[in-house]
């Protein structure tokens, strides 16, 4: 087996070829797709969220990725909304879930939240009066389905068989409480022992120079330490590390369930949960940095043969 310092050295020689491979204009089309007006915030039960649902099928089967829901690519699941806003009620959500087989005996899990708080009606707004706004969700989370569509593109469409599957999962129902995350490890659609890890991407779209792209999930596996190490920072965008594995979005879920997460975010912003966050302040030139920075995160990981999970809960 190559070692992981010799993987990271042959990577690096590459780096010509992986920039290309990551298209900021496609990256930009999808953040636009999904946080115009016309999607409306795309709130869970929406007309406009299962729009989306289907925006993500339709590129998943572009790819020539298989259907692995329980209904084609869809994981349809209930969500109740529990905000003094509105009136209780139940809604159907779905996940969107895609297969990249390799005819591997594991599998890496790639995801993102498609769905995000509507017109202000179920909860959540930061904003002052703003019920019947819509909250475009650029960032939060076009930013990461967009990303999660160019990996599926790009690891769909080489010319390697991986000696592990994929499976990308676009998460409904996030902003209500992980509710599709924590559907699909109590329902997984494939055998949850044979997960290597999980990589989770919620708001990558406007990175701060200054601080870089966090990345939660460091001490999950004793194995991610050896990749970090392999790391040239004059070669990738600039990144920290947090050791605990959860935080506020759907690797917590993967996390819970004893499987080795690494969660891509950066940070908060004035315009976070209000109707500001709009496509044109997304930072797409670091949007596909961040991208290749993951990729060779995954690649890395495609070399060895186990991912021990090690918990980070203090005692």
């Amino acid at each position: 087996m190559r070692t992981i310092l010799a993987i990271g050295i042959t990577i690096w020689s590459w780096g010509g070829l992986y920039a290309q491979q990551f298209k900021e204009k496609t990256l930009k089309k999808h953040v636009y797709a999904l946080a115009n007006d016309q999607m409306k915030g795309r709130g869970t039960g929406s007309k406009e969220n299962e729009k989306a649902a289907q925006y993500i099928a339709k590129h998943f089967k572009r790819y020539g990725l298989k259907p692995l829901g329980t209904d084609g690519y869809y994981q349809e699941f209930q969500a109740r909304v529990k905000r003094v806003i509105v009136p209780d009620s139940i809604r159907t959500a779905r996940n969107v879930i895609g297969w990249l087989d390799n005819g591997a005996g594991k599998t890496i899990v790639i995801g993102a939240h498609y769905d995000h708080i509507g017109e202000g009606r179920q909860g959540s707004s930061l904003a002052e009066n703003s019920v019947g706004m819509i909250h475009n969700g650029a960032d939060d989370n076009a930013s990461g389905v967009a990303g999660l569509l160019e990996l599926a593109r790009v690891y769909a469409t080489n010319s390697t068989t991986e000696n592990y599957n994929f499976l990308f999962i676009a998460f409904g129902a996030e902003e209500l409480g992980l509710l599709g995350s924590r559907h699909f490890v109590q329902h997984p659609t494939v055998d949850l022992s044979t997960i290597h890890w999980m990589l989770n991407m919620d708001m990558i779209g406007r990175l701060n120079k200054e601080n870089g792209v966090s990345i939660i999930g460091y001490g999950t596996s004793p194995q991610f330490e050896k990749i970090f190490a392999t790391i040239d920072p004059s070669k990738f965008v600039k990144h920290y590390t947090g050791y605990e594995g959860r935080g506020g979005s759907d690797q917590t879920s993967f996390y819970e369930v004893n499987i080795p997460v690494l969660f891509f975010h950066t940070g908060g912003h004035p315009d976070y949960h209000r109707p500001t966050d709009d496509p044109d302040k997304v930072d797409y030139a670091s949007l596909k940095q961040i991208l290749e920075l993951e990729k060779y995160i995954l690649d890395s990981s495609l070399q060895l043969q186990e991912m021990p999970f090690r918990s980070t809960d203090k005692e």
